[in-house]
């Protein structure tokens, strides 16, 4: 996705805020089956661990029902950009998405010192109701997160019930894989922090080559069955269960892409509208 495109359909203008009751649940019979649960021994019930993706536009309406999921009368969200390089009109988007709404959104960059950096990466991130990652570059994204420690932070967000999402590289992250623009001249794989089970193709009615791509690699065995979100449309996990296909727009779509009697095919989960 071309940086220039980025604002627009990650964030924009803020939209209309999302209805206050909960979206009635969603769960399609090919539902991929729950990650194992941790190692560490606990005699406390797990967290429900939640995942909100959209394909592309993850703004107003997205950012509401997440607040709504995490439970909380004003929740304390945090945006993570890392995949845009920390740039600012990415953040301003973000603040301007969230000012309709009821929640307390601040940001964390990665691009840091120490001086001015006193708290750590799990005490930021860990003291969050939600955490929003921006779109960006997908591959740089990771490397980043990995090299710093947070892919471990997160994951212990995620165990605790914290909501995670985003679009376009924030959808992307939380999958084992999917199809990326983040290296020169062509679309290509990205290996990500594998939360969620399969793959993921974002913006899939918004640039030409992503759905050729994604039936490509799919039919050849070289990517796992998964998951692609128009823009404006997305999917809210439990664990690795599907609970609601959700949409801002009457004609986004999400489809499950996978192969069946030799021959790539999608099928149209419904979504139901913010």
């Amino acid at each position: 996705m071309k940086r220039r495109d980025f604002v627009s359909t990650s964030f924009g203008a803020a939209g209309a805020i999302a209805s206050g009751a909960l979206i009635p649940s969603f769960t399609p019979a090919h539902a991929a089956e729950s990650l194992p649960m941790t190692d560490i021994a606990s005699t406390a019930p797990r967290a429900t661990r939640k995942i909100l993706i959209a394909g592309g536009g993850f703004r107003t309406k997205f950012i509401g029902y997440m607040a709504q999921l995490t439970g909380k009368p004003r929740p304390r969200i945090c945006f993570l950009p890392t995949a845009s390089a920390d740039a600012p009109e990415v953040t301003i988007g973000f603040f301007q998405a969230c000012a309709p709404l009821n929640v307390e959104p601040f940001v964390q960059n990665v691009f840091i010192e120490s001086l001015t950096q006193t708290k750590g990466w799990d005490e930021v991130l860990l003291s969050a109701d939600a955490i929003v990652c921006s779109g960006g570059n997908t591959l740089n994204q990771q490397a980043i997160w990995k090299a710093q420690g947070i892919d471990v932070i997160l994951r212990e967000a995620w165990d605790r019930g914290i909501v995670l999402g985003g679009a376009s590289a924030g959808s992307l992250c939380w999958f084992e894989e999917g199809t990326t623009d983040s290296r020169p001249k062509a679309l290509s794989i990205v290996k990500c922090l594998g939360f969620l089970k399969g793959s993921h193709s974002p913006h899939y009615d918004a640039e030409a080559g992503r759905r050729p791509l994604y039936h490509k690699l799919i039919g050849s065995g070289e990517m796992k069955p998964g998951y692609a979100c128009d823009n404006d449309a997305g999917i809210y996990f439990e664990d690795n269960e599907v609970k609601r296909v959700v949409h801002t727009r009457a004609d986004a779509k999400v489809y499950y892409v996978s192969v069946e009697g030799g021959k790539v095919t999608e099928k149209v989960l419904q979504p139901v509208m913010l």
